[in-house]
């Protein structure tokens, strides 16, 4: 099967409506594929998601925070935005140091993914530390934050029954337990 990839979509005229130091808001004017004139509203992330999941073999650390946009709790690895310039291996190893207190001696890309690409560009990147060594957290002081260290198939539990649900900490606990059914953990 042949697939046409060349985009079908025509773009008019943009729009930025808002713009801070990490997002900016454009609508634009667009021809869609079948022909029609329209609209499509945009969200450009300045900075890359980053995720890293650290795993002593058994276990995972969560970290918990209300989130504002959700206007909920919610129990996740430890992440970040990686600012333009900063390698997003940098800022795993900062989150991780500043979230969770841990260091890693290893750090392997587990996956790379987009997040919502129906409305965003933003792209994420999770790492995963093993070799784990502990030290005093640092959180920002946008955070106040709840660690805990639970077993990987407890955390699979918790996103099958809906308590986690935060997109990269779903993948990154997916992805583990597939690679630890193939024996490759």
């Amino acid at each position: 099967m042949k697939v046409n990839t060349e985009n079908p979509w025509k773009t008019l005229d943009s729009i930025v409506h808002y713009s801070n130091p990490w997002i900016s808001v454009s609508e634009h004017q667009v021809i869609s594929p079948g022909g029609k004139a329209g609209i499509y509203g945009t969200v450009h992330f300045k900075s890359d998601a980053v995720g890293i999941v650290p795993f002593d073999g058994e276990h995972i650390w969560l970290v918990g925070q209300f989130r504002y946009a959700l206007d909920q709790y919610s129990w996740e690895i430890p992440e970040g935005g990686s600012p333009q310039g900063e390698e997003p291996l940098e800022t795993a190893k900062r989150e991780l140091l500043e979230e969770t207190g841990l260091s890693a001696q290893t750090y392997d890309i587990l996956f790379e993914m987009h997040l919502s690409n129906s409305v965003s560009d933003e792209w994420g990147i999770v790492y995963l530390a093993t070799g784990l060594q502990q030290g005093e957290a640092q959180p920002e002081h946008t955070e106040e934050l709840s660690v805990r260290k639970i077993s990987l198939e407890q955390a699979f539990q918790e996103v099958e029954s809906f308590r986690i649900t935060d997109s990269l900490t779903i993948a990154a606990i997916y992805k583990l337990m597939l690679l630890k059914s193939l024996n490759k953990l």
